[in-house]
């Protein structure tokens, strides 16, 4: 028989039907019978006398043992248990500096050699051993992720569903990637006599570790850190070989189904901690406020190795000894020191201590923030403060390295956090990188801090979700593992402020166990889960996508006693998310409403080239992964490559901090929404802004002193002008009166704007169109039987007008009167294209499906006669789509009157399955050589009926590239509303050469004026609305882009929303298919 491989084991000794089937399969089944003599008168020996002997073989089975990565019953082999995020140093000096280089650990991350398969049984099996060659190895950067480094099938994205035959715990032998990691290292002798521990702080999804050809152990839970003495592996003086294998999958990785990339690798850092004899295994520190929340008792709980005794002191921000203490120590032992009237640490004050711990050989340094959560009559509170959760969810993701997330990039999140008055986050859905709870210290920033754990591709297999593991006791060993390694881990943080046992994971007895698991660490934070709907183990009650009318009626309620937070609102997929005011403002008027994070922080693009090589973020699908998600990872206030989208714009200002309510006889009313410091730290400006003018400057003016938290108070302008003729706002701006460690001095951290005269009407705006010098009336000639040719009274201007489409069609210059404008005629239009908002809610689905898209202009009746105040045109039409039989009777009226042409509009909808709403009303048309686009309105960003709050009125110029927004999936975009007039210029070339003299100014195209209609607005682009919706990517909208410009002129626009997951767009902001009547003036 030939060798049979290791991972086969004999079970010969099980049943016959073993047996059988083993022999079976061989074709070794024989009967064995007496031979017949030569010459015998029998043929052979009777029925009777036959016997039968079967031989008894072994059976062997594939695997000889479960395997680690697919056996629920390991979690973790030979690893220590966890502690707290911290480095030891030899002094107290290189402590101090918290510089990790300096300190007694030796950092592995770098350049690694690679290998992988598909299999952890495929071969090199014996990778781990001294005298294997890996020199014809890759190279693979630690850490990162195997996939983002061109290695495997790819990234691979969905949403919840598991992107494998679903058998837990089991995970597929033949589907399970297996990357072979191998690193070499030297230790010096100031390791020697010391306990070794290899720690690593995130490996996806689970390893196996060799040091020297030896192994170490075990280890799963992805983005949790494990640790191994290695005490006995390492030779100090000597090179050591230190050997990996990463599993792609293991049971646990149904607890890690995270609406995420799927990747793999050792995607954070791999340290070597030096650990003396007499050393911390960890401590825990507790900051106990009395209930005046004045003074404080620290009290620090220590565990050793051994016993020894412990230095302990406390150091103010700027290096002061505040106390000081010293204990001989047992394995375990507290410090217990009152510390009187501290600074509080919230997240407005982030005033950090210094808590120094020196052992016989070696000190550590912790941040301390003294604070105290709790719940103070059914409402959250800090400190005795009532806080307002301005938060995102933010997943762990790097365009180029996946979820292996370099330190200045993390930073870089948080500051542009707080920059955009970002106060929260969620830290979905598992535990992120130590350093970032570092930073969240320092800067101030609230922290949700979740559980590695969801199990939502549960919910789609047919039977009870929560049956597979939330309920099963099977699994509870691993939901409590989730649970201790995150407390053990972040639990000494000021600014972890609450637990989370994770997400969309269903309710069941492991959630329960989870939260006894938490408790017994750690009673002073609140516990959190969305999934525990009434609040039975969960310390607060949790939604995710309710509407702003469902949290208000749920705060409503006066019989109910734990506060409401929002774990996930506001979905910001593509453009959007619109209605976040209502949201703020509910927060804000019933105390028990604490907040919530914004689904979600960024994009998950990974940039990556099509084979043209052109460069774009991709989505689910893009790397030929199935099943996949589409592009629903694109669903972040920030681009992928993490710069602020439109969105992140005006969530910034709809949570600022200072919000302008009212002027009433130059007194301003505003309200401080601050949750612990009052408006001292702030400066504020004001200046008017007026149609075509500034006035007055930026003046200082007095913000009053103390204002409190949550409360009004008044300023005083002085100076403010009267009979003002043009429409103007008062313009208010607050700054930081000092720099901070996140932003300079002079960082604008709120701006206000309030009305204080109206725009002209557009009777004020005909009016001003006479002119008793010139004979106002055009002059008119039919060119042929469908073309009306229109010549001002001036002859500046020419019009064609085509009475088979009965709009306009031609616009000349006398300048150049060869030179045609238009590039496309002037279309009534209803439809804009899809946003992704629109394409997940119902409103984008019935546009579709009532061919919004696809109406046409069939023409009735077109009329024409002069007029004393200029010629007019009535057009008589019926705009509707094919196969349905809804449409809309349009009756337009063109007059031109000197330079100028008045366009009025009535409609009136009807017929059967008319659309409940239109995506807009208005006027669509292609213009010539336009460079810039100057308008007075809202500005400068992207606005929409309900994304408008950060765009302040006043005068903007934009280049027609700048105007559009170029979102990571092509959709609409790029709107400007509350528009009074919109100006197109550029700079027409010269007829007869065709060259463009740059030296002189651009000239006026075209200029439209709305009046004083609310919601009206425009849009400039290089691409057709037909464009947007068709192409998939940027790369292949950019190889449709025009040389002409594609104008959008709407009297109304329908709302944003957030239909992309969550409420669609408010009754407020939807516009509704009913008659209309509206008016314009282009000039």
């Amino acid at each position: 028989m030939s060798e049979i491989s290791d991972d086969y084991v004999d079970i010969s000794s099980e049943t016959d039907l073993h047996l059988s089937v083993y022999m079976e399969k061989l074709g070794r089944h024989r009967r064995l019978g007496s031979s017949s003599s030569e010459g015998s008168s029998t043929a052979g020996p009777s029925r009777e006398e036959t016997t039968t002997t079967v031989v008894e073989a072994p059976v062997h089975s594939f695997p000889k043992s479960l395997p680690d990565w697919s056996n629920l019953k390991v979690l973790h082999r030979n690893t220590l248990p966890p502690r707290s995020y911290f480095f030891l140093y030899n002094t107290e000096e290189d402590a101090l500096t918290r510089d990790t280089s300096k300190s007694k650990s030796l950092l592995l991350s770098g350049k690694w050699k690679f290998h992988l398969t598909t299999s952890p049984f495929h071969e090199p099996r014996d990778f781990y051993k001294t005298d294997y060659d890996t020199s014809e190895w890759d190279d693979i950067v630690v850490p990162g992720m195997w996939q983002c480094q061109g290695y495997g099938k790819g990234p691979q994205y969905t949403n919840l569903n598991f992107p494998w035959p679903v058998d837990a715990p089991n995970i597929p032998y033949d589907d399970n990637e297996c990357g072979r990691h191998v690193t070499t290292f030297k230790v010096g002798d100031d390791f020697a006599d010391h306990q070794l521990r290899l720690r690593f702080e995130g490996v996806d999804s689970a390893f196996t570790v060799w040091v020297n050809g030896k192994e170490v152990g075990y280890s799963q839970g992805a983005r949790n850190p494990s640790e191994f003495d290695v005490t006995d592996f390492v030779k100090v003086g000597e090179d050591n070989l230190l050997a990996v294998e990463v599993y792609q999958r293991c049971d646990g990785t149904y607890l890690e189904d995270q609406d995420q990339w799927w990747l793999s690798g050792i995607f954070r850092d791999v340290f070597l901690h030096a650990f003396p004899k007499f050393h911390p295994i960890d401590y825990h520190v507790h900051t106990l406020l009395d209930d005046d929340y004045k003074d404080a008792t620290l009290k620090v709980d220590v565990e050793m190795s051994q016993g020894a005794y412990v230095d302990m002191k406390l150091l103010d921000a700027d290096g002061k000894l505040i106390a000081k203490d010293m204990k001989i120590f047992d394995r375990h032992n507290s410090f217990d020191i009152r510390v009187k009237n501290p600074h509080k640490w919230t997240a407005e004050t982030p005033y950090l201590y210094t808590l120094v711990l020196n052992f016989k050989k070696c000190s550590l340094v912790q941040r301390v923030g003294f604070r105290r959560a709790e719940l103070i009559k059914g409402v959250f509170s800090i400190n005795g403060n009532p806080i307002k959760i301005r938060g995102v969810n933010r997943h762990e993701h790097h365009p180029d390295s996946g979820r292996a997330v370099p330190y200045d990039f993390l930073k870089r999140d948080l500051l542009l956090m707080k920059h955009f008055n970002v106060n929260g986050i969620r830290t979905s859905h598992y535990i992120n990188d130590p350093r970032l709870y570092d930073l969240a210290d320092e800067l101030g920033i609230w922290i949700l801090d979740e559980a590695d754990l969801e199990c939502h591709g549960f919910g789609v297999l047919g039977n009870a979700g929560e049956s597979w593991a939330t309920d099963n006791p099977d699994w509870r060993e691993a939901y409590e593992d989730r649970a201790r390694q995150m407390v053990q881990r972040d639990k000494n943080h000021a600014s972890v402020i609450m637990w989370s046992l994770g997400n969309e994971s269903f309710y069941g007895r492991n959630h329960q166990h989870m939260y006894d698991v938490i408790k017994s660490i750690d009673k002073s934070r609140l516990v959190h889960y969305e999934g525990d709907w009434n609040a039975s183990t969960a310390d607060i009650y949790s939604r995710m996508y309710a509407s702003a009318d469902d949290i208000i009626n749920t705060a409503s309620q006066k019989d109910w006693a734990k506060p409401l937070v929002l774990c996930e609102y506001i979905h910001a997929m593509g453009n959007g998310p619109g209605g976040i005011k209502e949201y703020i403002d509910a927060f804000y008027k019933y105390p028990r409403l604490m907040g919530g994070f914004v689904w979600e922080w960024a994009n998950h693009g990974l940039r990556t080239k099509n084979d043209d090589g052109e460069e774009y973020m991709g989505y689910g699908g893009d790397f030929g992964d199935v099943p996949n998600d589409y592009n629903f990872v694109f669903d972040g206030l920030c681009f992928a490559n993490h710069t602020p989208t439109p969105g992140l714009v005006e969530y910034g200002k709809a949570i600022e901090p200072v919000q302008t309510l009212e002027i009433k006889d130059n007194e301003v009313t505003i309200i401080n929404r601050y949750d612990i410091v009052s408006l001292d730290h702030l400066t504020a400006t004001w200046h008017i802004v007026a149609d075509g003018m500034v006035i007055g400057g930026d003046q200082e003016v007095e913000i009053p002193k103390g204002i409190k938290p949550h409360t009004k108070a008044h300023l005083k302008i002085k100076g403010l002008p009267k009979n003002l003729t043009a429409e103007a706002y008062l313009h208010i701006d607050f700054f930081l009166a000092k720099g901070t460690n996140w932003a300079k001095q002079g960082h604008r951290v709120a701006f206000g704007q309030l009305s204080l005269s109206k725009p002209p009407s557009m009777s004020t705006i005909l009016s001003s169109l006479s002119n008793p010098f010139l004979d106002p009336v055009p002059t008119i000639q039919q060119t042929s039987p469908s073309l009306l040719s229109i010549t001002s009274a001036t002859g500046l201007s020419t019009w064609g007008l085509d009475l088979q489409l009965g709009t306009l069609t031609s616009w000349r210059k006398a300048s150049r009167p060869h030179l045609e404008l238009l590039t496309s005629p002037f279309v009534m239009d209803f439809y804009r294209a899809l946003t992704d908002n629109d394409r997940g809610g119902r409103f984008g689905q019935q546009w579709e499906d009532r061919r919004l898209h696809q109406t046409s202009h069939n023409i009735k009746r077109v009329e024409w006669r002069k007029e004393k105040h200029g010629l007019v045109v009535n057009v008589h039409s019926r705009i509707a789509p094919p196969v349905l039989a809804w449409g809309v009777d349009t009756y337009t009226t063109f007059t031109f009157h000197g330079e100028a042409v008045y366009i009025k509009i009535k409609g009136k909808p009807s017929g059967p399955l008319v659309p409940d709403t239109f995506a807009r009303i208005g006027l669509t048309f292609g213009l010539k050589a336009v460079d810039k686009v100057a308008w007075w309105g809202r500005g400068p960003g992207e606005s929409y009926s309900d994304k408008k709050m950060a765009q302040a009125f006043g005068n903007w110029e934009e280049t027609v590239d700048d105007l559009f927004v170029d979102y990571e999936f092509p959709q609409d975009g790029g709107n400007r509303t509350d528009v009074r007039w919109v100006e197109f210029r550029g700079q027409l070339p010269d007829e007869e050469s065709g060259i463009v003299d740059e030296s002189k100014p651009a000239e006026r195209l075209v200029r439209a004026r709305f009046g004083d209609l609310e919601g009206a607005s425009f849009s400039a682009m290089h691409y057709t609305t037909k464009d947007l919706d068709e192409c998939k990517h940027p790369y292949e909208l950019y190889k449709r882009k025009r040389e002409d410009t594609v104008v959008r002129l709407d009297w109304a626009h329908h709302g944003l929303g957030t239909g992309s997951c969550g409420p669609a767009t408010l009754p407020a902001y939807e516009l509704k298919s009913k008659d209309f009547e509206f008016e314009l003036v282009l000039d």
